[in-house]
Formats: C-alpha cells, structure tokens, sequence
C-alpha cells in the first residue's frame, strides 16, 4: 500500500536545512522546534529561537529527541505475535498482510456488535492529526464505544468549567510581572521549564514565589516558602484562605458584588474553615496558612498583582475536582483579575477555536448507525472493563482493542487488574507504536508509528496562547506510517467509502482552526498567537451561563451535587488503617515524560532506576536505608523498588517516582501496581495520589 504524497512530500533531502516543528509531548509548553537535517539524517534538535514562549529553550528530554527518533529498538516493520500473549514473541510481516488481517477480525466483530471494539489512546502525542483526526473518524464510521479520556487533567478541567466557564485563564507570559507567585501542584522545573522561566524573572523582580505540593520538589527548593500538605488536602487550604482573607476584610468587594455568583453561600461554607481546621487536615502549621493568606490578601491592599499556576497533580485524589473549585474561586475575591499578571492558570486549551466537529466527523455515526450511541469506557477503569462480560448494564465484552498513542498497561492505575485484561486470549489488540512497549508486548500485532519528525501535524497548547505547525523533517524510518496513514488505509480495507477518509495530512492541518487562523501565515512562522486579552476576566464577561465566576454552581447542583467547593475527603485516608499507614504519590520523574522516554538511555542513565522516596522518620523504624531494596504493597499489589531516604518525602508519605515501564521494575511492576480504578468527585478522572500503602524491607535475593 502506497502512502500518500502529500504527507511527506516537505521533508528535508538536501545536504542541510533547518525544519521548523513542534514539540508533541504532554507539557504544557509546546515548544516550537528547529531540526537540523544533514544529508536527510535529523542531527540536532533545538527549540525555536524566534519563538517568543520556547525562547530557544528546550527541556532536557526533548533537545534528545533525535537520540529516540533513531533508537535501535525503533519498530520499523509490521509484527505479529507468535506466542503466547506476553510472551513478547512476534515475527515481522508486510502491511499488506497485517492491515487485511486487522481489518478482518475488526469486520467480524462489529458484524456482531460493534461496541465490541475499543479504542484506546491519548496523549503519547498532543497533536491534533495524529490524536484525532482519522482515528476518530475511523471509530464514528465503525460505531465502535466512545473511550473517557479522563487520565490526566479531567477533574481539574470539569471543576474549572464550573467556576470559569472553561479552561481559561491569564497568560502565561504576564506571571513575570506578578508580586505573588503561588506554585500549586507542579513542579515546574521538570514539567513545565517556559513557565519557570517567568516565575524567576518575577523573582529577580521581587516577587515572593510559594510553592504548595506535598513532595519538596526541585522546584518547592527554589520558592522562598514550601507548604508539604498531605496528598488530597487541597481544597481545605484554599478554604482556610478564603476564610482569612474574609475575617480580615482582604476582599475586593465591588469586584466580586458586579462579577461572581454565590458569594453569600461560599462565605458561610469559608467560615467554617479556620486555619486550625484547616492545619490539622492538611498536616501543616497553622503559621503557614496565615503568612500564604496574608500576603495573598496583602497583593489587593497594595495593589499589586498575584497569580496562581495550578497544575494537575493536586487533582489525582477523590475531591480533586472540589480542590481546583476552590482555587479556582480566590482570585476573584481579590480581584486579581484586574491585573493581566493576576488570576490563575490550571489550563489555556480553552482558549483554542479548534473545528472538532471538521477533524473528528461525529456525523459519520449518525450517517452509518441511525439512532445509535455508543456506550462509553473509562480509560482509567479498563483494568476492571476488560474483566467484564456482556451484560445489560455493560453491554458486549470488549473483544478489540486498538491501543495508540498510549501506554495503558504501564499508565493505567491498578496495573495488575490491566495485565491481566491484555492478557486474554480472546481479546485482538493492535497496538500503533514506536517501541516495545509493556502494552505491545500482550498486542496481536504492532503497527510502527511515526514520530514527530517525520509527519505532519498541528498543535495547540495548554501552557500559552500559540498555534504551532509541525512539519516533517526527514522520511518516516523503515517501514514506519504516521496514524493519519494507518487509519485510512484500514478504512479502505473495511470498504469505508466515505470521502473524509481520502483527506491528506495538509487537508487536515487546515481543517484544524479553519479560518480562525491564517494557515499561510503558520505555514510561513511555524506558529501563530490566539487573539486573547491580556486581561480577560478584568471587567467580569466569563465564559459561564451567567458570565460570571460561579461559586456556585447551579448546573453541578442540578445533578444533586454539591453547588460549592468543599474539602472531600480521599477515599484512603492516613490513619484510618492500620495495615496501610503511609500515603503515596508517584509524580513523574524529572527526566521523564509519563512513559514515553524511558529507553532514551541518556535520560534513563539520569535517572539510574526507580526509587520510593522516603522520609527518615517513616524509614527508621522500618529499618529502612538508602538503596535498600523494599516491598511497598496494599490490598492491590506489591511493587520491589529501591529506597531513597530523603527530605524530599514529608514524614506519612512516600513518593514513587514514575512511569517506569514494568519491565525495568525489580519485579516486573511499577508503581501502578497499587494504585486504584477508583474515580474522582468531577470530571470521572483517576485518583494516582489518593493510595495508602505500607513499606517494609524486601526479603534477601528478591
């Protein structure tokens, strides 16, 4: 099967050019890339110096995106499983083959049922083709289940849509002028480096930098104050601020009589949370509660600008929607958003005017199954889903599974449930990769991927306020097709007809925002800034039903929730069980994004091997030592990791730094292994960081 011309035709062939491109990855910078090409090899990547947010700057992991790109266990032909699922024994075939076979067994089980098929992806890349574009179509053709892709950033998104309006917020650039910085779980040095770059400007300009995160991160080193609150305690800090900034009258008052909604209810619930409350749930001194809302109230009396930069691991508990409620409430109290270097971002994807409805084609499930809608799975549930049996409540067995740009088996909370999901027999998986990972070990076939180096794509971000276009840089490797491809091609082989499907690459970059931005202008730059204010939210005019910030929500109380933010409790709560008494976390690993680099030997040597971070006054009375090997389990499973005893775990918890693959885990586990299926308060999001466990040394020889 041929590929389609246009989708490479740009590549580099000359002796040495330089490509302009863009940074696929979960951040939320989005930078903007040059490659240089030498004789049609990708020798150096380098961020794009005319790029006002990448600045020339790229992380660590990313500047060694050739080092990936040209990886010797790349895929780079098509391969079919041999042996028994998990046995990782494949054998290459041709695409001809794969592709007749795949779209066979596909044809077949969707003539019984077509929500017996699944896909299952999400943000291996951020782009907006390769991400969901004509797989997205393919699926909506064969009326296959919808897939929840909730893993990441959906409580905190669902609980800004409900105070916001949506995933808006100040611009990043303008936090170099704030007088405030409050750093709300992130850190920011390993996950978010354009954003740090204005948080040290701020600094050097006498901004005062608080960091809230219950690891004491490179980034919580570097602030001049770090409150170490308990894991899913969020929500109470932020009540315990609103109740000072009430009681000492910190409050912009005309800002919030002309802008908010339920100002009267969310006072009485503040009221209720002093700071001694507050400190007792959240494991901090009652001092730093007040010093935070003293200068937070403070900003509003001088008049000077305060901003908040959430990030998503606060999120990853039971009331994790609830908590970014609450953050989401404190600058209009203040009236930070009168100062375009004042308010709070969590996430500016919002702000982006992308044609879903061009890209994805829904219609072609109305088209081709009248009257029918697919039922949903939850990404973060598929350990549980893929155990279960048709029933009425469930529907069919999932019998398919098309995995990309995913990692499931390694990404997925309660790992051990999902291993043995892929490990059926009767389930035909294909898996779109780049490497053998965890999951395309259980796959039938593997399918190798494109990386961004060589395909088109188009790209928003969740960190600034640019359009950012990919262009490919060199021929795709071996045998290697971008998803764009894929999916046509299996489309045409399960006889879709429809004409979407035989749109190309540049077609589709086009599509993407229509004519909200000049695509020539892009093809020209490499990106393009969104039209947004620089203070948005100034005079009011949010983007709610009622235009303003709603405190209270009517739309959640009409689903018999709670209207207000409140502090809810994690499902496991430290000191409610004896045989589980530490609470565990796993934020990302600094060298690492999710997953995706952790065969980049350079990176991985960086990192040496997965470690617990432990405090000593938890370590100790286990007898636990640096570079001891330990048994952390719970009711779920065990995970043999080294230990770290380290100041950078506060006493009751203990940090297991991800995602490491399994199959570089001392036991063939990662820390997944213990987390759970459970989902959170808004949003049907996971909960990684609401997890207790106990840790003890690993018996000799393990």
């Amino acid at each position: 099967m041929t590929r389609q011309p246009t989708t490479h035709s740009t590549a580099a062939t000359g002796p040495t050019s330089h490509i302009r491109g863009a940074c696929p990855h979960d951040c939320p910078d989005t930078c903007a890339l040059v490659t240089t090409v030498e004789g049609g090899v990708a020798t150096k990547v380098q961020g794009n110096p005319d790029h006002p947010q990448t600045g020339g700057v790229l992380c660590a992991k990313v500047s060694r995106y050739p080092e990936r790109t040209y990886h010797p266990e790349r895929l780079l032909t098509p391969l079919k499983r041999v042996g028994p699922k998990g046995a990782r024994q494949f054998e290459p075939v041709s695409w001809d083959a794969a592709l007749t076979d795949i779209a066979a067994r596909l044809t077949s089980i969707a003539a019984r049922n077509p929500e017996a098929v699944l896909p299952y992806s999400y943000a291996g890349t951020m782009g907006l083709l390769q991400g969901e574009s004509m797989d997205r179509r393919f699926f909506n053709r064969l009326g296959a289940s919808q897939l929840d892709r909730t893993i990441c950033s959906a409580a905190g998104g669902e609980g800004f849509v409900q105070t916001l309006g949506g995933k808006v917020g100040m611009k990043v650039e303008f936090f170099a002028e704030s007088k405030l910085i409050i750093i709300w779980g992130s850190n920011s040095i390993g996950s978010n480096l354009h954003f740090w770059r204005h948080a040290q400007q701020a600094k050097r300009d006498g901004a005062r930098l608080v960091c809230i995160d219950p690891r004491k991160s490179e980034t919580a080193e570097k602030c001049h104050e770090h409150i170490a609150l308990l894991p899913g305690t969020d929500a109470a800090l932020a009540l315990a601020l609103m109740h000072e900034l009430i009681t000492h009258d910190w409050l912009d008052h005309a800002y919030i009589a002309q802008h908010t909604l339920g100002w009267a209810e969310l006072k009485a619930r503040a009221l209720q949370w002093p700071p001694e409350r507050a400190a007792s749930i959240c494991g901090v001194p009652v001092a730093q509660i007040k010093l935070l809302a003293h200068d937070y109230g403070q900003c509003l009396v001088t008049g000077q600008p305060a901003a908040i930069r959430l990030n998503y691991g606060m999120q990853r508990v039971r009331g994790g929607g609830n908590a970014a409620r609450a953050v989401a409430c404190l600058p209009a109290l203040i009236g930070a958003w009168r100062h375009r270097a004042g308010g709070v971002l969590l996430s500016s994807s919002g702000m982006f005017p992308v044609d879903k409805h061009a890209l994805q084609r829904p219609d072609l499930l109305a088209l081709h199954h009248p009257g029918k809608s697919p039922r949903t799975i939850n990404m973060s549930t598929i350990g549980n889903d893929l155990a279960a049996d048709s029933s009425a409540s469930f529907g069919p067995k999932i019998e398919a599974l098309v995995v990309y740009n995913s990692n499931p088996v390694a990404v997925a909370p309660e790992s051990g449930r999902v291993v043995q999901g892929f490990a059926r027999e009767d389930l035909f998986t294909v898996v779109l990769e780049h490497f053998q990972t965890d999951t395309a070990d259980y796959a039938d076939y593997i399918l190798p991927a494109t990386t961004q180096l060589e395909h088109w794509d188009v790209h928003l971000s969740y960190g600034h306020t640019d359009v950012l276009l990919n262009r490919p840089a060199i021929a795709p490797q071996g045998e290697a097709k971008p998803n764009t491809q894929i999916f046509r091609e299996l489309a045409a082989r399960m006889g879709f007809r429809d004409a979407c499907f035989s749109d190309s690459d540049e077609t589709l970059c086009r599509a993407v925002y229509g004519s909200a931005v000049d695509f020539n202008g892009l093809l020209d730059k490499g990106f393009a800034t969104l039209a947004w204010p620089d203070a948005p939210f100034a005079g009011g005019g949010f983007p709610t039903p009622s235009g303003k910030c709603e405190f209270f929500s009517a739309r959640l109380a009409a689903q018999g929730l709670d209207g207000l933010p409140d502090h809810v409790p994690n499902f496991e709560v430290p000191g409610a069980s004896s045989d589980y008494p530490l609470a565990m976390i796993s934020p990302p690993a600094r060298n690492f994004l999710n997953s995706t680099f952790v065969n980049v030997k350079s990176l991985r040597d960086i990192e040496s091997e997965p470690v617990l971070e432990m405090h000593a006054d938890d370590a100790a009375p286990r007898g636990i030592t640096t570079g001891a090997v330990v048994r952390v389990f719970n009711q779920r499973g065990t995970y043999l990791v080294k230990a770290e005893v380290s100041g950078r775990a506060r006493p009751g918890v203990v940090n297991g730094l991800g995602i490491w693959w399994r199959k570089s885990g001392l036991g063939g586990t990662n820390v997944n292994q213990l987390t759970s299926q459970h989902l959170t308060d808004l949003g049907r999001g996971p909960v990684f960081y609401d997890c207790l466990v106990e840790v003890c040394l690993a018996p000799a020889g393990a």
